[in-house]
């Protein structure tokens, strides 16, 4: 029989499958497009490759410990290993919520109406994305530096008191100013990107809204189906906002009662674990609805299933 720790190893690795098999598809197919299918990139394109990118790596360093721990198995990483795994998995978690925000901001200019303010903000939206991801890296990169000096291995596996732990890693360097001042640099930055994440969903909800009431009142499927492929991207992106503001909200509250709590328990940090990797896992999924090389194939195989039925109906 399983104990109950196995089971909860044996569903982080389904977890784990799911989420790096569907964004390495995603990421072979944004490749494949990007070296072989070039008139059908868009910029916003290589927004969704960077994300799927980030998605593997933070999936990785996020659920390997949790993982491995689940089967019990103790002191798998030093102090060497835990500044590695912990400041990798924050950096990416980090840069999924700067992405996600960039591609929430873009979307809105791409659907913004062509009035003069929004002209110049278009011409110019493409040509910033990759210092963009540039900027997004080392920042992130340097922001969670003081991670790599305060995080080290377990010893004590019944810990108590407030902190910040995982599977095998601590710190407790709480009362240090320092590290005060550290969490403020993080609830800002994430304060700003989910701010603007909203923002810009709220606007894209008003546009899309405008323009299906201007398509009822004009009766026009003509007007309608110019911004479908649009409108598509634009659904795919409020899900993955929606989806990832969830899940931000969901983790940070396990993440507090787990930091205030006297004795810590390993069902939370589980639990705290499926709830960082929820997004990352789901977010390929949504992404492929607004994938191009799919849709193409999707289309190809409907042809050549209503062509095979067709000829067994003739005979």
């Amino acid at each position: 029989m399983f104990s109950g720790a196995s089971i909860w190893g044996l569903f982080l690795i389904a977890q784990l499958c799911v989420g790096v098999m569907g964004n390495s598809l995603l990421s072979m197919l944004y490749l494949y497009m990007f070296l072989f299918q070039r008139h059908l990139k868009k910029p916003i394109d290589t927004m969704f490759m960077h994300l799927t990118v980030v998605n593997i790596l933070n999936l990785t360093f996020t659920m390997l410990p949790d993982i491995i721990a689940c089967f019990r198995i103790q002191q798998f990483l030093d102090n060497v290993g835990c500044k590695v795994v912990v400041y990798l998995f924050r950096v990416t978690r980090g840069l999924a919520i700067s992405t996600t925000s960039l591609l929430s901001a873009f979307q809105a200019i791409t659907i913004s109406s062509s009035h003069a303010q929004w002209v110049w903000l278009k011409s110019k939206s493409s040509v910033w994305i990759f210092p963009s991801f540039l900027f997004f890296w080392i920042i992130n990169m340097v922001i969670y530096i003081p991670v790599i000096t305060a995080m080290k291995a377990k010893r004590n596996f019944t810990l108590v008191g407030p902190g910040i732990y995982n599977a095998y890693c601590e710190t407790q360097l709480i009362e240090d100013n320092r590290s005060w001042y550290f969490i403020s640099i993080l609830l800002f930055r994430d304060l700003v990107f989910v701010i603007l994440m909203i923002t810009t969903s709220l606007y894209m909800v008003n546009l899309l809204y405008r323009h299906h009431k201007t398509a009822q009142h004009l009766h026009s499927p003509r007007l309608a189906s110019q911004s479908a492929p649009e409108n598509k991207a634009t659904h795919t992106i409020l899900l993955l906002v929606s989806c990832f503001v969830f899940f931000y909200c969901s983790n940070n509250i396990a993440n507090f009662y787990s930091f205030y709590t006297t004795v810590k328990i390993p069902t939370v940090d589980v639990i705290i674990c499926i709830l960082s990797s929820c997004y990352p896992t789901v977010c390929p999924f949504f992404l492929m609805k607004n994938n191009k090389i799919l849709s193409k194939c999707k289309l190809s195989f409907s042809l050549i299933g209503s062509t095979s039925c067709h000829k067994a109906f003739n005979g």
